[in-house]
């Protein structure tokens, strides 16, 4: 008797965890990440595919998760010559910048959500780059059953040196900025 009680008291508190606490996975096919980089002379802009990932819902409001981007996926929309096009991507792939072949994912994983209105959350996180993390903050926005935000990145901090000017002297017209964004769109 005493093992039946213990069974239907950890039946009742896994149910009511999984009651509040939700596990969704992310609509990959549905998702979107656009990347923007800027430098002297104009900007760059491109997209890169979610290989994975998950957001935790409690009580219907975000309060963790996680997401893994594909490196390999890294595409140029902004070039309509094939050849520049190629050459670019073909340069943000390679060590000067994000080092697929040996880095062939970044991720990010939410540590801390706080509630700014119904809509809108801060959420914090440690964001992963060629090995390197780093804990971030931004705002996102609930739309319909997923989230929206606009990253920004400090490209230096994940050791992406190439046209830096926090690494390297008289650059002039070709320096990059060391600060990308990632317009996100996460579908559930």
């Amino acid at each position: 008797m005493k093992t039946v009680k213990l069974a239907l008291a950890a039946l009742l508190v896994l149910s009511s965890v999984t009651t509040y606490a939700q596990k969704k996975e992310i609509k990959t096919e549905d998702s979107k990440i656009v990347w923007t980089g800027k430098k002297i002379a104009g900007s760059h802009t491109g997209e890169i595919e979610l290989k994975d990932g998950y957001l935790v819902l409690e009580k219907g409001k975000l309060s963790g998760g996680k997401f893994v981007i594909d490196m390999n996926s890294i595409t140029n929309t902004d070039l309509e010559d094939e050849g520049y096009n190629a050459k670019l991507v073909g340069h943000l792939k390679s060590d000067d910048f994000f080092g697929v072949e040996k880095y062939p994912t970044s991720e990010f994983v939410i540590t801390k959500v706080s509630e700014q209105s119904d809509d809108k959350v801060k959420v914090s996180g440690t964001l992963t780059i060629k090995g390197k993390s780093e804990d971030i903050s931004f705002d996102a926005v609930k739309k319909g059953k997923g989230y929206t935000a606009q990253i920004e990145v400090d490209r230096s901090k994940f050791d992406v040196r190439y046209g830096s000017g926090s690494f390297f002297d008289n650059l002039g017209d070709k320096a990059i900025d060391d600060i990308f964004i990632l317009d996100i769109d996460l579908a559930i």
